[in-house]
């Protein structure tokens, strides 16, 4: 888990007033989210697979450097004014958050999907950013949105919508300068040991709707998880070939009328002209089918119960 920022310590041997020294705690003292704090630790998990098939395939790990508790106007103003910031709506709410890139991670990126060779590092001169650098830039931060709106439907349905560039993190207008905030940083390394930040700067009032979840103590169980993984797997199943049996009628008979049978002989198995059958894969009954045929004449199933659906109790009385 990432380290958090919470209420400072009084420190009374300090030349200010004790009223003072209060009132200063009291106005960094913010309201812990751990939902929250447990969402961004499997984000990040999830975020390296992303930020891999986003760069045609080149290994990448994402990591969760802080998870600070602050002012908007003190989170805003701790940032590089060199980096990219991105103002991205949170919807159905409309209530914004900021997202930064790090130059480092911007032009990693680049080279990576218009080169792919390392060149030898220099020292960035800020400048402005041109119109491509911002495009490519808007396209990285809407694949993480991606990824953090699936993050966040283990928690509630809501998606993000990037509003605009800025030219500075300084310029942002996210909440009041004194409102509280949380300024989350995750490090994006590739294999090649390349890579650089992004920069998450979330106002508590852009989840007010949800705030009451995301303050609740978390005590473990099921949250988020590596989502691309599960589509992989999903990919994969849908794609794999089964052997079902679709089974008409299993008669019961006995052995000896068995041992009686002749070459010529006639054997009622006992089939009705509207039985259906019992489809199963590996001896695990599926669903139960009426036979039919198509046009073409084919045989044809049209399914009567499925066997994975739970039934309702019906020898359950009710006061």
């Amino acid at each position: 888990m990432a380290q958090t920022q919470t209420s400072p310590q009084i420190d009374t041997s300090s030349s200010e007033r004790v009223e003072e020294l209060i009132i200063r705690s009291a106005s960094t003292s913010h309201q812990r989210l751990p939902v929250l704090e447990v969402l961004f630790d499997r984000f990040a998990l999830a975020l390296g697979p992303v930020m891999k098939s986003y760069c045609s395939g080149t290994g990448a790990e994402a990591s969760l450097e802080s998870f600070e508790y602050m002012s908007c106007g003190a989170a805003l103003e701790s940032l590089p004014t060199d980096e990219l910031p991105l103002v991205v709506s949170v919807l159905p709410w409309g209530a914004p958050i900021g997202v930064v890139i790090d130059p480092k991670l911007l032009f990693t990126t680049l080279e990576i999907n218009l080169g792919g060779r390392m060149v030898s590092q220099s020292n960035w001169t800020p400048r402005a950013y041109s119109a491509i650098e911002k495009r490519l830039g808007i396209r990285l931060c809407e694949t993480v949105l991606y990824e953090l709106t699936a993050a966040f439907s283990q928690v509630s349905e809501i998606d993000f919508e990037i509003e605009r560039a800025e030219t500075s993190p300084h310029t942002m207008v996210l909440a009041q300068p004194a409102a509280a905030c949380i300024k989350l940083v995750m490090n994006i390394v590739f294999e090649d040991d390349r890579g650089g930040k992004l920069t998450f700067v979330l106002p508590h009032s852009s989840f007010e709707e949800i705030r009451h979840i995301l303050a609740q103590p978390f005590r473990g169980g099921q949250l988020g998880g590596d989502s691309s993984w599960r589509e992989l797997i999903t990919e994969t199943l849908s794609g794999t070939d089964v052997t079902v049996d679709a089974v008409l009628h299993e008669p019961e008979i006995q052995l000896n009328d068995i041992l009686g049978w002749k070459p010529g002989q006639i054997v009622d198995l006992g089939i009705q002209s509207d039985q259906e059958v019992t489809v199963s894969c590996a001896e695990l009954k599926m669903f139960n089918a009426a036979v039919g045929h198509r046009r073409n004449g084919a045989v044809a199933l049209r399914v009567t119960r499925d066997f994975s659906e739970k039934e309702e109790p019906t020898d359950v009385a009710f006061d």
